[in-house]
């Protein structure tokens, strides 16, 4: 029996397992934890891809007929936004997911939240979870694993094997200073606060492969940090978003926050703005990435 002849028959059944799964209290057990022959048998045809990086090596990998759905993140290529979008990936809704019946849910780590992909597994739709590593060795691992997922391992290994290579072009073309510059991400200054990243995030990595050092050392993840420890930081460099949403902010007012306007960030009006997703997505395209961040940094 394939994947696709064992989905619910209809909405009906949906509702009745999530609802008996709900009520039971059972524990979630993330795709991960599975063994990974069960991962590497998923051949559906409906797939719903959640996370931009997973989407982009989705079309990479010419299987986007297969897909039936994306989640918000999923901007790129352009075709993926005329797809159905099941909502912001941590946090979904079972029933938004299950209104466009996949098959097979390929996703990044970070999706969410837990009780809606446990109500999902409960229903039978594979799961299937897409390590995220913030390195060249990480992206070509990612697309390797969606290779597995779909069934097109070969494609996938030309695909990887194209994309080492970019990576190491692109490592033959890195320039930096003598010293290289301290490169501090802001994710956000809601409320007059600086949401920055610190070790151990996307944002840590692309600045280290760029030739950069992440200027917030002291901490892992995303978090607020204090006016004191900004000027500690003593940032070359601000990396940000484009203007939108949280990220609206403008140079001018950006650099005269206390927290900045000591740096030498603020002294030379030094600001790289990226997409998000190319920038941080860890995808195809972060080759490119690399040394579009590193030219703007370093020239070039």
């Amino acid at each position: 029996m394939t994947l696709k002849q064992r989905k619910p028959a209809g909405k009906a059944l949906f509702i009745t397992l999530l609802t008996a799964f709900l009520a039971s209290g059972t524990a979630w057990v993330s795709s991960s934890q599975r063994a990974p022959a069960e991962n590497a048998e998923n051949t559906a045809a409906d797939v719903l891809s959640i996370g931009g990086s997973v989407t982009e090596i989705v079309y990479a990998l010419d299987q986007d007929h297969r897909l039936v759905a994306r989640d918000t993140t999923s901007t790129y290529p352009e075709a993926a936004n005329d797809l159905p979008d099941v909502g912001y990936m941590r946090a979904l809704s079972a029933e938004g997911v299950l209104s466009v019946s996949p098959a097979l849910i390929l996703s990044e780590e970070g999706a969410g939240p837990p009780e809606t992909i446990a109500a999902l597994e409960a229903v039978a739709i594979p799961f299937v979870t897409i390590p995220d590593a913030y390195d060249a060795d990480g992206v070509i691992a990612k697309v390797l694993a969606v290779g597995d997922a779909l069934g097109v391992a070969d494609k996938a290994s030309v695909l990887a094997a194209g994309i080492e290579a970019q990576f190491d072009a692109v490592a033959a073309q890195i320039a930096t200073d003598a010293t290289a510059k301290k490169v501090m991400f802001i994710l956000s200054t809601q409320g007059g606060r600086i949401l920055a990243a610190g070790k151990g995030t996307s944002a840590a990595g692309i600045i280290t492969m760029a030739g950069g050092v992440n200027a917030m050392q002291g901490f892992d993840g995303y978090k607020p940090v204090t006016d004191e420890a900004v000027v500690a930081a003593a940032p070359d460099v601000v990396l940000m978003m484009d203007r939108s949403g949280d990220h609206a902010v403008e140079d001018a007012e950006l650099f005269a926050m206390p927290a900045l306007l000591p740096t030498p960030a603020a002294e030379n009006q030094s600001i790289v703005r990226m997409n998000g997703l190319y920038l941080l997505g860890f995808g195809p395209r972060t080759a490119q990435a690399v040394l579009d961040l590193n030219r703007a940094l370093y020239g070039g």
